[in-house]
């Protein structure tokens, strides 16, 4: 929320919950009715491709998001070097927002806009159309009512809520109060405007207007650095043609600079582009993985797990126990990521924290739980836990926790295996049972000479047993 909320803060449907999108449904409604009446060949194509590219766009983000953090857990080419606070994930959560307000609008052009009705496949003379107006009149209004919103008047009622978020995100690029974000969108529907006005609209130039907008809005605000130098040096022009992640952030931290939209010339013509936007781009790229002191080695359960990993979706990962009735729709798509984890060929980076001075992060094995059932399968993943010790340790990690069943004793003997192959190990190899009995021991003041241990005896139990017993202390079970 803004600073101080003006008017029309609120979006219209925040009411609705997950219920918002049924705010459309008359319009998908109305398309299939004239699909009925009228047949394939009589209906509007331009006013069906409506939902079609809506539903591109949520995937499309969704890629951004789930690339945009895996890549700030590895803490490689990082811009901003801060972890991003539960306030924002929250504040964040409903970015397909502007999508539905998109989708209104378009509905509403493709039905009431002279030349907004049975457009073409693809129009060349459009297509150049859509790209000189935006290059032009867009970026030009966009950069000035950029300014505009940096006012303490605007600031505080509107702009202030985007810029909450110092740690951007791909869809940071999209969270604004409902007035500003209408705003957004009659400026970028000029180019589409003037094309239906012309005649010259078609559906394929618009569908990649719309996607430009999105890709460049992600890209700006995916906070890790990967447009490379050389591309800027074998055509020098580019730079005042396309900005890139490193020059947006220093707008996020700096606020008085860097203000273009998506083409900085407005920021070199008018004096406010940030002076150490080449030096903050070429550091971030030389940006090396941070060193990691304790690696927690997981593995994937269900096939629904990869949804409630933090690079998945927000919603899911807050209740990690719960399942819910739509995620039986996605099964096409939990195959496909199963497939495409289970061809990758190492752990990949969850999470990484800080806790004070220690570096602690979480690494997954691309295997879900019945893998490790699978005989023939065992061999491949003592090979990928192998690998991921190795990789710690060559990264100076001083413990590897093995979690779930990493630590399996028919699989490696609770890591034992790992020890006799490399017994120079410079890592310190535990397995959760250890970890855990080895805080419930430090817990136990020194001196005392008998432990009283109820309850359920336990894998965890036997091990503390174990240990207190080492350590000339009686147990009474």
């Amino acid at each position: 929320m803004a600073t101080n909320p003006g008017l029309f803060t609120e979006w219209p449907w925040k009411r609705l919950g997950s219920f918002k999108y049924m705010v459309i449904a008359p319009w998908v409604v109305h398309g299939w009715y004239q699909v009925a009446t009228k047949g394939w060949r009589e209906v509007d194509a331009g006013y069906l491709a409506i939902l079609p590219s809506m539903l591109l766009r949520i995937v499309h983000n969704q890629a951004w998001i789930t690339a945009s953090r895996l890549q700030n857990a590895r803490g490689r080419c990082q811009i901003v070097d801060r972890g991003i606070e539960f306030d924002q994930v929250d504040r964040e959560r409903n970015w397909d927002d502007q999508i539905i307000l998109s989708a209104i609008l378009l509905y509403l052009g493709a039905l009431y806009l002279p030349g907004g009705q049975h457009v073409p496949a693809w129009r060349t003379d459009g297509a150049v159309l859509i790209a000189l107006l935006h290059a032009g009149p867009v970026e030009f209004l966009y950069y000035w009512f950029h300014r505009a919103l940096h006012h303490h008047f605007l600031y505080t009622r509107y702009h202030s809520h985007h810029h909450s978020s110092i740690v951007t995100e791909p869809i940071t690029s999209v969270i604004h109060p409902f007035a500003e974000l209408v705003a957004y969108e009659v400026l970028f529907s000029i180019p589409m405007i003037a094309c239906a006005l012309t005649g010259t609209a078609s559906i394929f130039p618009i569908v990649a207007y719309v996607l430009y907008i999105d890709l460049m809005n992600n890209m700006g605000h995916c906070n890790f650095e990967f447009v490379p130098i050389w591309l800027f040096k074998w055509f020098p022009p580019l730079k005042y043609l396309m900005y890139t992640p490193s020059f947006h952030s220093l707008h996020h931290t700096q606020f008085r600079t860097n203000y273009s939209l998506f083409m900085p010339f407005y920021d070199y013509i008018y004096n406010t582009m940030d002076k150490s936007s080449d030096a903050l781009h070429e550091k971030s790229l030389e940006g090396k993985e941070e060193a990691v002191d304790v690696v927690h080695l997981t593995h994937l359960t269900s096939l629904h797990s990869v949804y409630h990993m933090r690079p998945g979706f927000a919603g899911f990962a807050s209740k990690p126990y719960a399942s819910k009735w739509y995620m039986r729709m996605m099964w096409p798509v939990s195959w496909l990521s199963m497939v495409l984890t289970w061809a990758y060929g190492s752990a990949f980076t969850v999470e990484r924290n800080a806790m004070k001075k220690t570096r602690m992060q979480s690494w997954a094995i691309p295997r879900y739980t019945f893998h490790y059932g699978l005989d023939w399968e065992k061999e491949a993943i003592n090979g990928l836990i192998e690998k991921a010790i190795c990789e710690a340790d060559k990264k100076g990690a001083k413990v590897v926790s093995l979690g779930l069943l990493n630590q399996a004793h028919t699989l490696n003997g609770n890591g034992e295996l790992y020890l006799l192959k490399y017994p120079k190990l410079g890592v310190r190899l535990v397995d959760g049972t250890s970890l855990a009995a080895a805080v419930v021991v430090n817990s136990i003041p020194q001196g005392t000479g008998q432990v009283v241990l109820a309850g359920n005896i336990s894998k965890v139990a036997r091990v503390v047993v174990a240990a207190l017993c080492r350590k000339n202390v009686q147990v009474i079970i």
